[in-house]
């Protein structure tokens, strides 16, 4: 069994928004597998279906970007879902717009969402999709940034990144992540 996680936060101010990336690439990813995210519990808006043989878990978490370990450790305690079998997507303020970087494991590099799953999953080392959004110009507060609307411009390099991350979390259902990595990182 396959958990992806997509980090977020909840409810209409914060759609298209910078932060909640992870949401729009589940939401993709959703539309792609053909699994509807019908469920609520643990805290998030889940579903679940059957890909290559593989039961496959979608989550956004509902409790808000600080606190996704809340969502997202339950979930896995229920399903009995070991840590390699879990891919986290989000925002990543030290890639460049649009480009995707995997990884295995990291510091969270001040994003709470990740700060908030390294405390509840006990360690950091968790498959991750880190999706470029660059860092604020002019002096604009990195919270008004990330929960700031994506541009036109920025447009247009946000959907080859969401196209991207959701061929490599299709990839990873398939085949072992390092695997993905070297395909996607290349």
């Amino acid at each position: 069994m396959k958990l992806i996680v997509g980090l977020g936060n909840p409810g209409k101010a914060y759609e298209q928004t910078r932060h909640n990336i992870g949401f729009m690439i589940i939401d993709e990813l959703a539309e792609h597998l053909n699994i509807r995210l019908d469920k609520t519990k643990f805290n998030g808006l889940y579903g679940q279906g059957i890909v290559n043989g593989e039961k496959v878990i979608l989550l956004k978490p509902l409790t808000y970007m600080n606190l996704s370990g809340e969502s997202v450790r339950p979930l896995m305690d229920y399903y009995n879902i070991d840590v390699e079998n879990l891919l986290v997507i989000y925002d990543d303020l030290d890639l460049p717009q649009g480009k995707i970087r995997l990884r295995t494991k990291g510091s969270a590099g001040g994003h709470n969402g990740i700060k908030s799953l390294n405390q509840h999953l006990g360690t950091q080392e968790f498959n991750r999709i880190r999706v470029g959004i660059s860092r604020p110009q002019n002096g604009m507060k990195v919270v008004d940034y990330v929960l700031g609307r994506f541009s036109n411009e920025e447009m247009v390099l946000l959907k080859e990144a969401i196209h991207k991350s959701v061929a490599a979390s299709n990839e990873w259902i398939k085949r072992p992540f390092l695997e993905v990595m070297n395909v996607y990182n290349g």
